[in-house]
């Protein structure tokens, strides 16, 4: 097991108060609880209610779980930046971010989990942020328990090119809905008054031919929440068969998130990671003809 050894920078009450002012989640808290040899104080077993003196040091268990038990495959990974702490990476469009019955064989956690078992036998796959399928883009994942805690207030950029001429700034502040179908969500989603909030940004980058290139960015990130406020107000995304049609012109929806910002959880630096256009991203706004 391993573990990340931090030192009190004054006196504690206790581990907890001390774990808390290091930013540390109340669900990484609760997990250091479940069992004896997670929490060591000068090298002697701990618990959250031991107390704490200036100087002391504290070792805790960077992961409280078994490793991560999917079905690894070969898939390249592209590599956007990794340290000790972190692996990011940009995930095709077409390639689902996680297993399930019809992409089994072939997904995102699996490609991870097969770079990763390769520096960690027991890494356990924990992806900060997911994208659909059909959009492309960065996916974050925490190499250990400690900074999966400390990890939050991500900023996220999406391009995406959508039906129809949208010229100035736009705000969509409209609640969405998941429809459950005895006990099953269904995959579309709905504009409904007793939806959650959702506030989408829009902004234009440039004109093309009876559609637009937009910048957007979310207050909230719900579950398609790009896809639903823009088809809402007349402007649903190319390629987006579910709130729109399907085009001939892409096989998936014209969607990427192609910049992230975060403050590194460790080391204080401002972390602003930007990717080119997908292929065939740039491949459809040619056929579009950008006006200039």
């Amino acid at each position: 097991m391993k573990f990340k050894e931090l030192s009190a920078d004054k006196d504690y009450e206790n581990i907890y108060y001390f774990l808390k002012s290091f930013g540390l989640s109340e669900r990484y808290i609760s997990s250091l609880r479940k069992q004896a040899g997670l929490i060591f104080k000068n090298n002697e077993i701990a618990n959250t209610k031991t107390p704490l003196k200036k100087g002391d040091k504290i070792k805790l268990a960077l992961t409280t779980t078994k490793k991560t038990i999917i079905k690894p495959n070969n898939l390249k990974l592209d590599i956007v930046y990794e340290d000790e702490f972190l692996l990011i990476v940009n995930k095709p469009s077409l390639l689902s971010s996680s297993p399930s019955k019809s992409h089994y064989d072939e997904n995102l956690a699996g490609a991870i989990v097969n770079y990763m078992y390769k520096k960690d036998a027991n890494f356990v796959l924990r992806m900060i942020n997911r994208l659909d399928k059909d959009t492309s883009g960065m996916i974050i994942v925490a190499k250990d328990l400690i900074t999966y805690s400390k990890i939050n207030n991500i900023d996220k950029t999406y391009h995406a090119i959508v039906s129809g001429k949208i010229e100035k700034n736009l705000v969509i502040d409209k609640p969405i809905k998941t429809i459950n179908n005895e006990g099953i969500n269904e995959i579309k989603r709905v504009i409904s008054a007793d939806g959650r909030s959702a506030k989408t940004f829009v902004t234009p980058i440039k004109p093309l031919n009876n559609a637009s290139l937009v910048k957007i960015k979310l207050e909230q990130g719900r579950t398609h929440q790009i896809r639903v406020h823009l088809s809402s107000i007349g402007h649903p995304l190319i390629g987006d068969n579910v709130y729109g049609v399907k085009s001939n012109l892409i096989s998936h929806t014209a969607l990427i998130c192609n910049k992230i910002s975060f403050l590194h959880p460790f080391n204080n630096k401002q972390i602003e990671l930007e990717t080119t256009y997908p292929k065939d991203f740039i491949a459809l706004i040619e056929q579009l003809n950008i006006e200039d």
